[in-house]
């Protein structure tokens, strides 16, 4: 069962009384039946299913450990209950047993249950049939690895096909206890689809079938928000639905339910198990989790919440430390991959773009009301919000301003103590007044897509001392930074991307503590520039026949047309500030100018993007100096510096990710060639434009990881792929719009090449076909996902499939016609790991 004491104390506790145990026993059991009824699964036949083949595997002819963890209230006592009870297994075993393991961990009394359920005298009869007897054993809610170790001296390995089955909340321990089997049998076990989530929900509620939108269509709404806070938990499902059981099937009711879920949780006795479970959750975290879980309700509802900005954050409040050599940012990323690793926060997705797992996170909202109640509760987390009573004193540490806000200063001010505030993060429109000088001990100010934000705002930003992280991003009516910008001594992270600022200002230098230099533009089209993105409404004949002036009248007129949210100043601005001055100086606006003496800046990891068309020749003996960067970015790259950015690239021992982009034609060509040795600390490689060939020094890439290539125009894309199949290393291989050259693109696959590679990504760009696709036997004998970008046509061409032994995942973008949909699905029928075809 889900359901946890508090703590995770793994020590033994001897003086336990029998009675105590007895008792919390049956509480324990109490809980169970009030939260599931039923014994029959609803939705997670597929899962009863896989679990029951890892069971039964005969492969192996040893006791095996298999281990499903999730959530608590994700239902894993619920299935594997149901498992262990199985007709399929009851005669595959001479003994069977199933125990909850209870709080505070005590291992003899876990043996004597275990011995008293086997049939034997005691604990050492207990070793003694194991060795002999074929026997299925449970052990339900495991907490910590020392309780598995306790306990696995007594259930060591025999040379019978026995199954031990571990359930836990916590990846890292089903990983424990799987390490020592002959395979590693871990499934996790997810939150209910959408549909298989309703069908329980009616279940629970109307004790039959029943469809809803047309025997209660007015529930229907209430029904939806019900199912959207749930989020697919099954606990959160059943014990609602049971709950609603026994109350008037009215919208008052239902409306009532949900505007006050928070409260219901917590006084609601009938609702007391979701929270008293997911407390136990909590509880469960050691000290520096809790704080960084306490953190979370900052981000509103539903919102995506990047690795980087939290890690980047928990690094500015303190809450994470650099040691031994691994910087606080890089402690913070640990930490977020162990609360998702605890299932305290949910992955949005695993982003096949990143070598490094998860990108972004949600808060199941059931969760979320966790933390929000804890962090209200220690005045960590206070939240601005529309409906926010004027009675109501935020002394919190951490301010969150979300939607539109519409109070006045004076009302702000008679809420807000300002005296106490860490950090700002606002969500959605900006007010002048929502920074102060009295704010003397801000620490973090997060403004990413603020609106309303402009540069006036920021004049002052200098006199708040104790910054320690800006970010900026996304506020598309900045376009100039402050010099009181070099005032803030302590600043560790700024992140301006997607601003139209184009360059720094000259202080910026003395920022001797900044880490984290975040510039420049995304592009709608990688291929384009943003000057030929504004023109693209523009008749060719008519756009080369322009003169700058007439040019920079035609932006305005533009921009006047395309952003009618920017007020006549701020266009006037943008024009003055960033267009004309791009103009004047052929610049790309992907890319930021920065000032000479960056290489002061010692303390820098990360740095990007930065303009090398301009100086380029100061600004690479700059970057040459930066001894401790990690991540580089660089646009404006042509025959001039390419050679000075390669030998500027090699000095850089501790590079972990590099960026090389150059607009149009010629591009790349032969700019980056001849004989380097590039760092061996390089994981990651995007080179977007004209390359025509591969470069030489890549195939000397040995730890290369992640390799991304776009606009490339690879002409001998045979040999190019030959080169990159040799990489030891090469996990995640994007080959982008127009990466390799021509209408119609023959690839193949040979055999013993992509050793590790475990994402392909193939875009050949809208309308371009993809001739054909071959993978030889024995090629990439890892790949699990295989995607296909927007408007990639595919069809029977492709060929191997089935020899990709590790197919996981077939995903085509934008939509994949039926004809192509029944080829692949046909391809892969008999494929053992049965690989879903996915649209995105």
């Amino acid at each position: 069962m889900d359901l946890m004491e508090a703590g995770s104390s793994s020590n033994v506790d001897t003086n336990s009384s029998d009675n105590s145990t007895s008792k919390k026993m049956l509480n324990r059991t109490e809980t169970m039946l009030v939260a599931f009824k039923e014994s029959q699964l609803i939705g997670r036949e597929n899962e009863k299913s896989d679990i029951l083949k890892l069971i039964a595997n005969e492969d192996s002819r040893r006791c095996e450990v298999i281990c499903l963890w999730g959530m608590g209230g994700v239902g894993k006592t619920t299935i594997i209950r149901d498992v262990y009870q199985s007709q399929e297994l009851i005669g595959n075993f001479e003994k069977r047993a199933c125990v909850t393991i209870m709080r505070p961990f005590n291992p003899q009394e876990l043996l004597k249950n275990l011995a008293e359920q086997l049939e034997c005298k005691d604990v050492e009869d207990l070793v003694k049939q194991l060795e002999v007897k074929k026997y299925l054993i449970v052990l339900d809610d495991l907490l910590a690895t020392t309780e598995w170790d306790a306990i696995i001296p007594y259930l060591s390995p025999t040379e019978t096909s026995s199954r031990i089955i571990v359930t836990t909340r916590i990846k890292d321990i089903a990983k424990h206890c799987s390490k020592n089997s002959e395979y590693e049998k871990i499934y996790e076990l997810k939150s209910l689809g959408q549909n298989s989530a309703r069908d329980l929900f009616i279940e629970k509620v109307f004790d039959r079938t029943t469809n809803l939108n047309e025997q209660y269509p007015e529930l229907v709404e209430q029904a939806n928000l019900i199912l959207k806070k749930c989020k697919g938990l099954p606990l959160a499902i059943v014990t609602i639905g049971g709950f609603l059981a026994n109350q008037p099937k009215t919208v008052v009711e239902w409306r009532k339910l949900n505007e006050y879920i928070s409260v219901e949780l917590e006084m609601n006795p009938e609702l007391g198990t979701i929270r008293t479970i997911l407390m136990r959750s909590y509880d469960g975290l050691p000290y520096h989790l809790k704080s960084c879980f306490l953190y979370m309700p900052i981000f509103p509802e539903d919102y995506r919440i990047g690795r980087g900005r939290l890690a980047r954050r928990w690094s500015a409040e303190g809450y994470s430390r650099a040691v031994h050599g691994r910087s606080a940012e890089e402690i913070g990323a640990s930490y977020f991959m162990e609360l998702i690793r605890r299932s305290m926060i949910l992955p949005s997705q695993q982003s096949i773009h990143s070598a490094k797992g998860f990108n972004s996170c949600q808060v199941h909202d059931l969760m979320r009301e966790i933390g929000m109640s804890k962090s209200m509760e220690e005045n960590l987390v206070f939240t601005l919000e529309q409906c926010c009573s004027v009675n109501t004193q935020g002394i919190a540490r951490h301010l969150a301003i979300n939607g539109n806000w519409e109070g006045d200063k004076t009302e702000f001010e008679s809420i807000v103590d300002m005296s106490r505030v860490r950090s700002v993060t606002v969500f959605g429109e900006w007010k002048s007044f929502f920074i102060s000088d009295k704010m003397s001990l801000l620490r973090v100010l997060d403004l990413e897509d603020t609106t309303g934000l402009s540069d006036h705002h920021l004049k002052h930003i200098g006199r708040l001392l104790h910054l320690t992280y800006i970010s900026l991003k996304g506020c598309e009516n900045i376009f100039d930074l402050p010099d009181s910008v070099g005032d803030l001594r302590k600043l560790e992270t700024l992140d301006i991307r997607d601003t139209h600022i184009f360059m720094l200002p000259n202080t910026i230098i003395k920022l001797r503590k900044l880490q984290y230099l975040r510039v420049g533009r995304n592009s709608y089209d990688e291929d384009v520039s943003y000057e030929e993105e504004l023109l693209k409404a523009i008749p060719e004949k008519m756009r080369n026949r322009l003169c700058l002036l007439p040019q920079c009248l035609l932006f305005s007129y533009l921009l006047s047309k395309y952003r009618d949210d920017l007020k006549i100043h701020d266009r006037c601005t943008m024009m003055c500030c960033s267009i004309l001055p791009a103009f004047a100086m052929c610049l790309d606006l992907y890319g930021v100018l920065v000032p000479r003496r960056m290489r002061k800046l010692k303390a820098l990891r990360t740095l990007g993007v930065v303009n090398i068309g301009r100086r380029g020749k100061d600004v690479l003996l700059d970057i040459k100096g930066l001894d401790q960067l990690r991540k580089l970015g660089v646009t404006g790259v042509n025959k001039g510096n390419g050679k000075e950015l390669c030998s500027a690239i090699v000095g850089l021992s501790h590079l972990e990710s590099l960026s090389i982009r150059s607009e149009g034609k010629p591009g790349l060509c032969e700019c980056l060639d001849g004989k380097f040795s590039f760092p061996e600390t390089l994981q990651s490689l995007k080179l977007y434009g004209n390359l025509v060939k591969l470069p030489g020094w890549i195939q000397g890439l040995k730890n290369l990881v992640k390799l991304k290539l776009r606009s490339s125009r690879i002409t001998e894309h045979d040999a190019a792929i030959q080169v990159l199949g040799n990489l030891p290393n090469l996990a995640f291989l994007h080959l982008l719009e127009k990466s390799i050259k021509g209408e119609e693109v023959y690839l193949s696959f040979q055999q013993g090449t992509f050793r590790n590679l475990v994402v392909l990504e193939q875009s050949m760009g809208l309308y371009r076909r993809l001739k054909s696709v071959k993978f030889e036997q024995g090629a990439a004998p890892k790949l699990e996902v295989l995607k296909f970008g927007l408007g990639t046509y595919i069809d029977s061409s492709v060929l191997g499939l089935p020899s990709l032994s590790s197919l996981k995942e077939v995903v085509k973008e934008g939509g994949i016609s039926e004809t192509a949909l029944a080829f692949l699905r046909t391809e892969l029928a008999e494929h053992p790991n049965r690989p879903v075809v996915k649209t995105v």
